[in-house]
């Protein structure tokens, strides 16, 4: 819920390579394929598939510190690929170079001043490091760059972020004021509302909470809909899918059934808050 409540990191070959684990063979037989593929990455030969292999290969042995200055010099010969200096930075948060990660992000920013996921890795050091009015300063920012004169696609990231980075700074009402003003602006977009309802959730209004998920409940279909459904089941909520097909019920002119009472306790192993940028 977390992942569908706040934007993802960008999609990227490098992501999933990062993403993918280990792959398959025994350590010696890695080591053979870093070996025949390090000198082509180096003499600028390789392809991207090449590039992106050699980086699981690295990163599956636990060779970091050859990854990091792989990407060092990917990230430098191809500046115009953002997504390779952000994997660099959360490389280096990985090995505890936070101060190094920070740096590798303010490059990115540079150039990409709104570029939400170099934002949510920021924010997240800062929030590590006791500089969360500093990170909630930024992103505002840019938020509000995203929304004047016009609203732009970018705004809902950075939005949801804002909303995450306002409640975690203790101003719940204000991130669901953001959330609020989320909804409004992409209508036919469920995660300002499941947002606004793990913020209710959280602070134990089960009805706002009922409410915001049955209003996402109708945004979706699928396995979305359906993990909405199991979120509802563990907050002990009636099932949003009757809940649904009564609005559809009533939209098409039919009697509409009585609505059923929400639980007032949720199940235990509920879900966290917003969770982390």
């Amino acid at each position: 819920m977390v992942t569908v409540a706040v934007a993802a990191l960008a999609a990227g070959w490098w992501l999933g390579a990062w993403q993918r684990g280990t792959p398959d063979g025994s350590e010696r037989t890695l080591d053979a394929q870093v070996d025949k593929l390090l000198p082509l990455v180096q003499r600028g030969e390789a392809s991207a598939a090449e590039q992106q292999r050699l980086l699981e290969l690295l990163v599956a042995l636990n060779r970091k510190a050859e990854a990091t200055r792989l990407l060092e010099a990917l990230a430098d010969r191809h500046p115009e690929r953002w997504s390779l200096r952000l994997l660099l930075a959360q490389l280096r948060r990985e090995q505890d170079d936070r101060s190094g990660a920070e740096r590798e992000l303010r490059q990115l920013l540079a150039l990409q001043p709104d570029r939400v996921e170099a934002l949510q890795l920021l924010a997240l050091l800062q929030l590590e490091t006791g500089r969360g009015a500093q990170a909630l300063s930024r992103v505002k920012n840019a938020y509000n760059r995203s929304t004047k004169p016009s609203l732009e696609p970018r705004a809902l990231g950075l939005g949801l972020l804002l909303a995450n980075l306002q409640q975690r700074q203790g101003s719940a009402a204000q991130a669901e004021s953001t959330l609020m003003r989320l909804a409004a602006d992409f209508p036919e977009d469920p995660r300002p509302l499941l947002a606004r309802a793990l913020l209710q959730q959280e602070q134990g209004n089960l009805a706002g909470a009922q409410t915001s998920l049955a209003q996402a409940r109708e945004l979706t279909q699928g396995s979305m809909g359906e993990q909405i459904d199991r979120l509802a089941t563990a907050w002990g909520l009636e099932s949003l899918n009757k809940q649904a097909l009564r609005k559809r019920g009533a939209s098409d002119g039919k009697p509409q059934r009585p609505r059923e009472s929400a639980s007032a306790t949720p199940a235990s192993g509920s879900p966290p808050g917003a969770g982390n940028p």
